[in-house]
């Protein structure tokens, strides 16, 4: 019988071929936690009898959920990162370098066919290069910590076949934002997701991250975005599924006719068509966050505000998701573009996405963001509205102060 994508990254992990449902012990190749998620990992540790981790080259820290600490409780926290860190001798990317799923892929820490853990719901990302990656508790990351090892069970996979290709104006935000529509918020829950097809082939790897992004909002433990058409800065032995791999469902969509997508508040499988939202006036824009930070989706803003002005009654904020991702966009023109019309830059991290400072919006305030959960609160106060949508999107509704369909600005 053939295996799935999963069932092939699971078995090379393994002491024996592993098969949806099965229980397995995995080794894993690398383990990530962050500032909200580090500090409870390290204590659990500890209290475990923890001394050195089982290996420090395949652990990697990253302060950037409230980056730069606001407040003296989360500074002593970061200090406590930084302290463990330096005694385990593990790479911690500190204040401004960037989230940390950007961090891995920009450095090559996660490579096709790995067996990666994370402290954050969104590990799936690197899902994008072909990584079964996932997001684990602080206690069963303080777990591989110690050991190196896991046990999981092996999910059914769901295989999604996107044929067509987007129109000029859509992108994989707006792809992304529809399939989490069409399945919901817990229509793949504990699966894998297996994206292919003419559309997925035509991606940068900006996009892909994006789709594999999302996938945890339906509920997947992982998703794998077909490698065909990847190019990375290194040679690779992408995994594939067998011909006769077994799906617990598959589905085929034509994208070709796909229009802006929009999750209107308060959850992120509430999707309409762009054509579907009535006219909503808006207080604040965000670009930024795991799911759309990168140098193409700054691109993308640009590309609508280019000798404009963002509406006066909008704040446009925007946080690069990578210290290099900004670098790139300074050295470009690209950050100077849109600061003249008028976005303001926070340091490269999760900024307003995760509601912990930075950009926390007022009562009754409806804010667009590039980002992947619009929950009520999400940002920071339950008194605002969220929509999503792709950097273009956001763009777009900063320039004319209410939701707009994007294509008309593009």
């Amino acid at each position: 019988m053939g295996q799935t994508i999963i069932e092939k990254i699971i078995s090379n992990h393994s002491s024996q071929p592993a098969s949806s449902g099965d229980i397995a012990v995995v080794d894993v190749d690398l383990v990530m936690a962050t500032d909200t998620t580090a500090p409870l990992t390290i204590r659990a540790f500890q209290e475990m009898g923890g001394q050195k981790v089982w290996d420090k080259d395949k652990m990697i820290l990253v302060i950037d959920h409230a980056s730069p600490a606001p407040n003296q409780g989360i500074a002593l926290l970061h200090d406590l990162m930084r302290e463990f860190a330096e005694e385990q001798n593990i790479k911690l990317y500190d204040v401004g370098d960037g989230i940390c799923h950007q961090l891995m892929i920009d450095n090559h820490h996660v490579r096709p066919g790995q067996l990666v853990l994370g402290a954050d719901s969104h590990t799936c990302t690197y899902g994008a290069v072909g990584a079964f990656s996932t997001g684990v508790g602080s206690t069963d990351l303080a777990g591989v910590m110690l050991t190196g090892k896991t046990w999981l069970k092996v999910p059914d996979t769901t295989k999604i076949i996107l044929k067509g290709k987007l129109s000029k104006g859509v992108v994989a935000k707006d792809l992304i934002l529809y399939l989490v529509g069409k399945l919901g918020i817990q229509g793949a829950t504990y699966q894998a997701i297996e994206f292919a097809g003419e559309a997925i082939e035509a991606m940068s790897l900006d996009s892909r991250m994006t789709m594999a992004n999302m996938v945890i909002e339906m509920g997947a433990k992982a998703g794998f975005v077909d490698t065909k058409g990847l190019d990375l800065p290194y040679p690779f032995e992408p995994v594939e599924a067998d011909k006769d791999a077994i799906y617990v469902k598959t589905y085929e969509i034509d994208v070709t006719n796909l229009e802006p997508q929009i999750a209107i508040p308060h959850s992120p499988d509430n999707i309409k068509g762009i054509s579907e939202v009535d006219e909503v006036f808006i207080q604040q824009a965000f670009i930024g966050s795991c799911t759309n930070g990168r140098l193409e989706d700054l691109h993308a803003a640009a590309e609508v505000l280019k000798g404009k002005k963002v509406h006066p009654k909008v704040r446009l904020i925007i946080a690069p998701a990578s210290r290099k991702v900004f670098q790139d966009a300074l050295s470009d023109g690209t950050v100077e573009i849109l600061s003249a019309a008028g976005a303001t830059f926070l340091p490269s991290g999760c900024g307003p996405c995760v509601g912990t400072h930075q950009g926390i919006p007022g009562n009754g305030e409806n804010v667009v963001s590039s980002t992947n959960r619009n929950f009520q609160g999400r940002m920071g106060n339950r008194n605002s509205n969220i929509y999503l949508g792709s950097p273009a999107f956001v763009a777009v509704v900063a320039l004319t102060g209410k939701i707009t369909n994007p294509l008309l600005h593009i």
